[in-house]
């Protein structure tokens, strides 16, 4: 476990480097590597979104893709489609990978494409598997989606549906940089405009190898979850679907729909993994705490008294957090 862990927190500290001041956005990536899940950005132009992805798949030693989403994106553009050809004179239909069959795929500015196309993602997101036609084709086992997306304020953006929405393990809102963490940036920039200093980044790049991610997956199954964390984690989900439960508090009139079932899965995996991260083998509450953010911010749909009162996905999991008691 041990030597797991080395690697991927060397794994972070890679990536950090061409990130400047976005832990937080590294360590979610990394959180649903080892979850098995898919991870969406969301953040203004020039936030990084983009650059931390393909930053973690240069380290990782694995095949990496890119969907750049717009208006008159077509769903084969992304699956893959069958092209006619001919065969010693017979005529046949051979299918065309498309960029969906890679282990890290960066679905970029996912929200700038119709539902249509974004629909194409489900089949691979939650089962591994591409149809086209009569045939089903597999993925890699490691594969992972990364979606960046724009604010739905920003003009032609189409909201994401919310069966799409729950499939991502985690949301991760992307801001902008402190004043250091800026100064930082203009000098890493501006280092990598010299073609010295830029081979000499990628000599020291230190790839891992995409076996240890998925050792790091098998080494989450040992991480002990108590009854106690168990409960604290059904209680906040609870709480988003009775919040009437808490009639001390606004969460009945802000909370329109609450969680699935896959918030619960979500939580209690990326709890695990983040204690797993912090190099322990059990849960504390404390790890809940840490990603419910991520996990319960996008799965939860506010009412328009919520958007009256100005309050946001982050205020609601806030208010959760502090009125939800560990029991």
């Amino acid at each position: 476990m041990e030597h797991t862990q080395l690697a991927v927190n060397s794994l972070i500290s890679q990536v950090e480097q061409a990130v400047i001041g976005q832990r937080h956005v590294v360590e979610s990536l990394v959180i649903g590597l080892l979850t098995n899940g898919h991870v969406l950005l969301e953040g203004l132009p020039g936030t990084a979104k983009t650059r931390s992805i393909k930053a973690l798949a240069d380290v990782l030693d694995t095949s990496f893709g890119r969907i750049q989403f717009t208006p008159d994106l077509l769903p084969s553009d992304v699956t893959g489609t069958e092209v006619y050809q001919e065969l010693n004179g017979k005529p046949q239909l051979r299918f065309q990978a498309g960029p969906v069959f890679n282990s890290i795929v960066l679905a970029d500015e996912i929200n700038r494409a119709p539902a249509k196309v974004q629909a194409a993602l489900l089949e691979a997101m939650a089962e591994g598997t591409i149809t086209v036609g009569d045939k089903t084709h597999q993925l890699p086992p490691l594969f992972m989606v990364l979606a960046t997306q724009n604010p739905v304020e920003q003009e032609g953006t189409y909201p994401l549906p919310e069966a799409q929405m729950d499939r991502f393990i985690m949301k991760v809102e992307v801001s902008y940089p402190d004043d250091q963490a800026e100064r930082e940036i203009i000098r890493l920039v501006r280092g990598e405009e010299s073609a010295k200093q830029l081979a000499k980044q990628q000599q020291q790049i230190e790839h891992i190898s995409p076996e240890m991610i998925l050792a790091g997956r098998a080494e989450l199954a040992e991480i002990e979850v108590s009854e106690v964390v168990e409960n604290y984690i059904v209680a906040l989900v609870m709480a988003t679907r009775h919040p009437q439960r808490y009639p001390e508090t606004s969460l009945a009139q802000w909370i329109e729909v609450g969680a699935s079932p896959r918030a619960s899965i979500a939580l209690d995996k990326c709890a695990r993994a983040h204690a797993w991260l912090k190099g322990r083998k059990h849960v504390l509450p404390d790890d809940v705490r840490a990603v419910a953010h991520a996990v319960l911010g996008h799965r939860v749909s506010l009412s328009y008294q919520a958007l009256a009162d100005g309050c946001d996905a982050k205020q609601l999991v806030n208010d959760l957090l502090d009125n939800v008691l560990i029991a």
